[in-house]
């Protein structure tokens, strides 16, 4: 038996495979390439290591990928295989990766709650609970359990840097921007290669409205990157978002074809559809177009890899932007099979989320096609009274910002001040830069201001 870096105790005698399993869950969280070859190390170590099995199985189920399937599986079958030598933590962590496999993530949810209950320093429960909660739009659920964990972790535990990163994310989706901002920077001068850490200062800086900062804090750190996963595109996604605010159009796409997505890169060759590269992407390319920009042909790699992802709703976020590929190129029979195939999960009875696909999913992606069809009526109808329920998609707040650009741009076209004003509205309220000054809404901003003398 070892123990943690916490001192949780680890059903293993190697205490090579200890060491390697909490490495692998330090750099898990930190957004480090080489995190699935330390779990892969630490079985070779120990091919019983029933946590060790269970991380992989964790970091696969979060690839979002239905390639992986059958690693899934395996690594469910070996954990499993260790569970009567296991103890009861080891035993839910198991149950919750079952849960999970099956899509009864409901099932998971709670394991992990009675998990992190008694264990609180838990650090690999800690973030699949909090990440996995993240990607099906719970902001307040992972705000809760951040605050509910924080006075078990003090600064003096390892992996408290960790923590801090999960709270202040946590904190900036809720609209803490100034809690989150000052223990993000307490974690970064902890550990300036916790990429997680720079991700979250990038949401803080982009929701105050922060761009010429933002861009030259994120620029100043890209030494490091090299040692990232696909995290890094995002970041440099987080930054083009920034110099669009800037005006710098010409930088943005060549960032685009550099960073963002690089076909040529060693990332990207490794996964080339991984999901979050393939948001990151259609969300930039949405954007330019918007702003009067040619594109060229880089919809027609992106529409390839929605053709092939037919189906896939792992991950609620995606298959709008999917769709804004297959929309961009007029292939107008695989968008129709890409539709029918949403019908057909919201109707299934089984289906822990069917309801979220059916009234959220399914509509945001039918909007995304109809604005390429220049349809805005029937945008607005689609996007107006969901407007609130876009957060059931998951992701951050920035990431779903596209899908309130889809709309007001759309209700401007649609001469719909009602819906304007009300997007207006809000994003004055939630924002210091008025909506006047921020690419994505200056134009609407302007558009009902001279319409009806509304001050923005």
């Amino acid at each position: 038996m070892q123990r943690d870096a916490r001192g949780l105790p680890l059903s293993t005698d190697s205490a090579e495979a200890a060491v390697l399993f909490d490495r692998a869950v330090e750099h898990y969280l930190k957004f480090h390439l080489d995190t699935m070859a330390l779990v892969n190390q630490a079985l070779t170590a120990d091919p019983c290591f029933v946590m060790g099995h269970c991380l992989k199985g964790y970091l696969l189920l979060a690839g979002a990928n239905p390639a992986h399937r059958p690693a899934v599986a395996a690594a469910l079958a070996a954990a499993e295989a260790g569970t009567a030598v296991a103890t009861m933590r080891e035993q839910r962590h198991v149950a919750a990766f079952s849960a999970w496999q099956r899509g009864a993530l409901p099932e998971a949810f709670a394991i992990w709650r009675a998990l992190l209950d008694d264990d609180p320093t838990d650090l690999l429960a800690v973030r699949i609970c909090d990440t996995t909660h993240f990607r099906f739009g719970h902001t307040q659920v992972i705000l809760e359990q951040a605050d509910r964990l924080a006075d078990a972790w003090t600064p003096e535990l390892p992996g408290y840097d960790c923590f801090q990163t999960v709270w202040a994310f946590a904190h900036e989706e809720a609209g803490d921007t100034a809690g989150a901002e000052h223990a993000i920077d307490e974690a970064h001068a902890r550990d300036p290669a916790n990429f997680f850490a720079h991700h979250v200062k990038a949401h803080i800086l982009e929701m105050e409205s922060r761009p010429g900062e933002g861009a030259d804090w994120l620029g100043a750190q890209t030494a490091a990157w090299h040692l990232g996963n696909n995290l890094v595109h995002h970041l440099w996604w987080h930054r083009a978002l920034m110099q669009l605010e800037l005006g710098e159009r010409d930088s943005v796409i060549e960032s685009y074809d550099r960073n963002i997505r690089n076909l040529d890169a060693p990332l990207t060759k490794a996964a080339p559809d991984q999901f979050n590269d393939l948001q990151n992407a259609t969300a930039l390319l949405w954007r330019l177009e918007q702003l009067g920009l040619d594109v060229g042909n880089r919809w027609n790699e992106l529409a390839d890899k929605a053709q092939a992802r037919i189906g896939d709703s792992a991950y609620r976020l995606l298959p709008p932007h999917l769709m804004l590929a297959l929309a961009a190129t007029g292939r107008d029979e695989a968008a129709a099979r890409f539709l029918a195939a949403l019908r057909e999960q919201a109707a299934d009875a089984t289906r822990w989320d069917a309801g979220v696909i059916g009234d959220v999913v399914l509509p945001t992606c039918e909007a995304g096609l109809a604005h390429r069809r220049g349809q805005h009526a029937q945008v607005v109808a689609l996007l107006a009274p969901r407007l609130g329920a876009i957060r059931l998609l998951g992701g951050s707040a920035a990431q779903r910002d596209l899908f309130r650009q889809i709309l007001i741009n759309s209700a401007t076209k649609a001469d719909r001040r009602d819906v304007v004003a009300a997007v207006i509205a809000e994003e004055t309220a939630s924002r210091s830069v008025p909506p006047s000054h921020r690419i994505g809404y200056a134009k609407a901003a302007r558009w009902l201001m001279q319409g009806t003398g509304i001050a923005t």
